[in-house]
Formats: C-alpha cells, sequence, structure tokens
C-alpha cells in the first residue's frame, strides 16, 4: 500500500516516511541523524559541501511540446528533452525510494489565494525539510488534510545525475518540467535550489493571469504605503526593508496584481557574511535562535557563531520564518505600492545615492537589473571591479523573456501612478578600493524622504551622463554626497569612469533595443549619451 505522504509524487517507498514535522522534530531528526550541529542559541548550522550556491550550469527546462514555444531558451533556460528527464526522474524515484527514511513537507507558495501553489517536498534530510518549512507558506493543520500537490520537488542532494543517461553536464543537475509539474534536484545539498525552483514555477505560472512576479522584497508603512525594494544579492535589499519603522512584507519574491501585492514565501534567505548587529539588528535576532537554519556559517566549539569568518563560501546564509522579524505585516498581502526601488551597489562609485526614475527610465533599469562586483565578496575577481547585469533582478529565475516581465512592469508603474528610485548602496568619492562604501545612514535617511512623499517634492537636476534626475538636497544629507562627481577628489577619474559604465550599460541593453517600445529606448539612449 503506498504511504499517502508520497502521493503524487511518484516515489514507492517502504522505509519510514516523516510528514509534515514541525520544526523541533526535524531539529530532533537532523540531530541524531548527524546532519549538522546547534549553534550556542539553538539555530541548526549545515554545512553543503561542494555547493555553496546555485549551480546555474547545471539547471535544466524540459523541452515539451506544450511549452517549447514560451520558454526563454539559452544558457539560462537549457533545453532538456523529454525522454532524458523521463530517465532522470525514474532514476530518482528509484534512489530515494531505497533510502532508510524520507521526510516530507506539504506547503504553499503564494500568500495571495488566488494565486498560490501546493507544493510537496520529497527529500533525504530533515534539515532540507525544516528549510522548505521555513522558506515556505505553512498551511494549516486541517488544510493537510487533503493537501493534493500542483507542483512536486523531488530533492535527491547525495545522488549523482549521469550525463550520458540523464542529458545533463554533470553529477549534479536541477530540472524542471512545467507540463509534468515537476522539479527534480540532485547532486548539490544548496538549499537556495529549493527555494529558486519554486520561484521559477512561479515566474512561469503568473503572468498569463496578468500578475507579474518579482524578485524583491517589499513593506509597509503606517499609511498603508507599500514599498518595493528590487536588487541583487549584496546591495541591501534585505537589509533595507527591514525596517523598525516598517512592517516586513516579505524578503525576496512577491506577486503584483491590479489589486495589490503578496508574498510567494513565508520566511526570509538572507546572506549573513559580516552581518552587523547594529546595522541590521533584526536579521542578527532572527539568525541567533532555535529554528533558524544557517547555512555554512562558522561556530566555535561551543556554538557561539563567527560571521565575519567566510572560510567555506562568502555566501553564508539564514533561513527563518518570517515571524522571527519583530514587525511584520501578517498575511503577506498588502495593497499596490507607492513606491518603487532599484537597488544597485555600484562598485565603480559613479552613481548617485539616489535618483528619480520616469517609468521608461524604470523599465530600462528593470531591464538591465545593474550591480557590480568586487574581489572580496565572491572568489576569483580581480582587483577591478566587474559590472553585472541581471535581467529584472533576477534572470536565472525567468522561464520568459525578459520582456514579458519588463512591459508588465512598465504598465503597472503607470496605471497606478508609482514613484521609481535608483538607490546606489555602492560606492563614493571613488572606484572599490579607492573610495568609500555609501554611507547605510545617509541610505536609510533618503529612502526614508523618498517613501514618506517629501524627496519627490525637492528640487532636482539632471546628471548629464546618465540622464538621471538628482535631488540637489535632502533633510541628513551633507553637501557633496548627493552629486557622485562633487564626492571625487579627482574630476577627470570620475569622468574616464563613469563613461566606461555609461558604455557597459549601452552594451548590455544592446539585446533589448528590437522588443522595448520608442520611450525606453529613448531612455537607453539619453542613459548612453
Amino acid at each position: 500500500m503506498s504511504n499517502p505522504a508520497l502521493s503524487g509524487t511518484g516515489v514507492v517507498a517502504d522505509c519510514p516516511v516523516h510528514a509534515n514535522l514541525t520544526a523541533a522534530g526535524l531539529i530532533t531528526h537532523a540531530i541524531r541523524r548527524e546532519e549538522g550541529r546547534l549553534s550556542a542559541d539553538g539555530a541548526f548550522i549545515a554545512l553543503t559541501g561542494q555547493h555553496t550556491g546555485r549551480s546555474v550550469q547545471d539547471k535544466f527546462v524540459v523541452d515539451h511540446p506544450a511549452v517549447s514555444d514560451e520558454v526563454w531558451w539559452g544558457r539560462i533556460n537549457q533545453r532538456m528533452a523529454p525522454e532524458k528527464f523521463a530517465t532522470f526522474t525514474a532514476r530518482v524515484r528509484a534512489w530515494l525510494g531505497q533510502r532508510p527514511v524520507l521526510f516530507t513537507q506539504d506547503l504553499y507558495a503564494g500568500a495571495d489565494p488566488a494565486h498560490r501553489i501546493r507544493v510537496r517536498l520529497v527529500t533525504t534530510n530533515a534539515w532540507h525539510a525544516l528549510f522548505a518549512r521555513n522558506m515556505f507558506i505553512r498551511p494549516h493543520r486541517a488544510e493537510l488534510a487533503d493537501f493534493t500537490p500542483d507542483y512536486v520537488i523531488l530533492h535527491a542532494p547525495e545522488f549523482e545525475a549521469d550525463p550520458a543517461l540523464d542529458g545533463c553536464r554533470s553529477s549534479t543537475c536541477i530540472a524542471l518540467s512545467f507540463a509534468e509539474r515537476l522539479i527534480c534536484i540532485a547532486g548539490t545539498s544548496y538549499a537556495g535550489e529549493i527555494k529558486k525552483s519554486i520561484f521559477t514555477v512561479m515566474n512561469w505560472l503568473l503572468p498569463p493571469r496578468g500578475v507579474l512576479p518579482m524578485h524583491c522584497s517589499a513593506n509597509i508603512g503606517s499609511e498603508s504605503d507599500v514599498a518595493l525594494f528590487f536588487g541583487l544579492s549584496g546591495t541591501g535589499k534585505t537589509t533595507l526593508s527591514s525596517d523598525p519603522d516598517r512592517a516586513l512584507i516579505g524578503d525576496d519574491e512577491h506577486g503584483w496584481s491590479d489589486t495589490g501585492i503578496f508574498n510567494f514565501e513565508g520566511g526570509c534567505y538572507a546572506k549573513v557574511i559580516r552581518l552587523s548587529r547594529e546595522a541590521e539588528p533584526q536579521i542578527w535576532d532572527a539568525s541567533h535562535r532555535f529554528g533558524t537554519v544557517l547555512e555554512n556559517v562558522v561556530a566555535d566549539e561551543f556554538g557561539n557563531l563567527d560571521l565575519d569568518d567566510a572560510r567555506y563560501t562568502e555566501n553564508t546564509r539564514s533561513c527563518y520564518p518570517v515571524e522571527f522579524i519583530p514587525n511584520i505585516h501578517r498575511g503577506g498581502m498588502a495593497p499596490v505600492p507607492r513606491n518603487l526601488v532599484m537597488l544597485t551597489a555600484d562598485a565603480f562609485g559613479v552613481l548617485p545615492p539616489i535618483a528619480r526614475l520616469t517609468p521608461a527610465q524604470a523599465m530600462y533599469h528593470y531591464l538591465s537589473g545593474y550591480t557590480a562586483r568586487v574581489a572580496g565578496t565572491e572568489k576569483g575577481l580581480g582587483k577591478e571591479p566587474q559590472a553585472t547585469f541581471s535581467a529584472c533582478f533576477g534572470a536565472p529565475f525567468l522561464p520568459r523573456h525578459p520582456q514579458v516581465y519588463g512591459r508588465m512592469l512598465s504598465e503597472l508603474v503607470s496605471r497606478h501612478r508609482v514613484d521609481c528610485w535608483l538607490v546606489n548602496t555602492g560606492w563614493t568619492g571613488g572606484a572599490y578600493g579607492t573610495g568609500q562604501r555609501m554611507s547605510i545612514r545617509h541610505t536609510r535617511a533618503l529612502l526614508r524622504a523618498a517613501l514618506d512623499g517629501s524627496l519627490a517634492r525637492a528640487e532636482f537636476v539632471r546628471d548629464p551622463l546618465f540622464g538621471l534626475m538628482v535631488p540637489k538636497a535632502a533633510p541628513g544629507i551633507p553637501d557633496g554626497v548627493l552629486n557622485p562627481r562633487d564626492a571625487w577628489a579627482d574630476k577627470d577619474a570620475y569622468d574616464r569612469t563613469a563613461r566606461q559604465l555609461v558604455a557597459l550599460f549601452e552594451k548590455n541593453f544592446e539585446s533589448f533595443a528590437g522588443v522595448v517600445g520608442e520611450d525606453v529606448k529613448a531612455a537607453a539612449i539619453r542613459a548612453a549619451a
């Protein structure tokens, strides 16, 4: 007789299957099975081995005739033949069925009942089940009785794929079939693959319903004023949205319909390398408590955390339920946003700390998805900053062409008259290595003025190179901060560096020139002038 906890998964197993255990139960199993250890504060610490981040080259989408014409094929979404996927999943199912124990979790993605999906995870490790339980929305006990999954995740971190048999690149494989509503993850223990696979699914399902899926955090003020924060890793998205004066709606993934926004998740997945208790007290506190999962975080023999130690990776992570943040907006749903903030950590040091965007500029910067990486934040980088462009601030998770999401954003911004801002949390007074990191105190002050509406009433001047509208003054901000050229001692060096970044923007946007409207083309031309 098949186990009801495995219904709809295709896995047949005679072993114990622990279904929908709570955090306490999962941690008990994880400790007993020596999957990790507890910190001095009770957080569960897991090491993920070889893979400490997403395996972007090992992600595949099944090329089924029903979806093939709509998928954005390329290096982001690599094709996998349906017959290879059938072989791969059959082998993974057989392998899972032979494990001594399995763990399942039934969870929701999407706070809005009109747009949520039901997800069933099957995994070999208690800590991965806890990660998923923290990360997604936990149904009430009564809702589990007749839970039928819309999507299934087969999670086999210890299974090694075979490229010859499975049609993949290496022993690691993350394969997604929209036609079969099935995700198969093998050969990697990095838990972020679970989270991002479902984000990819939401990015596929929602646009035809008229809902824009977004890689952004969101919070809400006392006057029901919602703000969205877009940004790649290291730009401060989690930090700046966790504001003690505003309630957190969600940390990373949201949908935007005509009626408002909603969180996809029930938890947060914060990067914690060199986390400061003073600058980020809410994330710090959440990372030091029972029920939190810490990935690749270093602790001493007594379990005391050293968040400055990057011996395993710069990509150390903390995963905790959103309720661990004291000031949250319960329910995960909120009105249409009033402000939209695009964050960039400009290591070239030439973008202003804040600029106001027109709707056309907002789409331009949304499709560009710019930030810069520097040595010390990622391995293998040289001394010079490297520009990174990730369409819609989340290209690795877009199964459809970026123009689909870009057009939806532009229409929503225009229809609801949303104020749009570009905020640089990177460097000022010089590029990385010469200048200094933007003051988080200044960034918070500028955001506060933008979100309360006062900054929109300021006097603005146009940046001659990037075409951005920069405020001439702002409360609490010293002279010489708002205009990035003023902050550089060597003005000629600023001009050279700024023109270098302008050229990089122009080169990146070439692929979008044929799919955007004339207004966005004009914004792009001004930005590249």
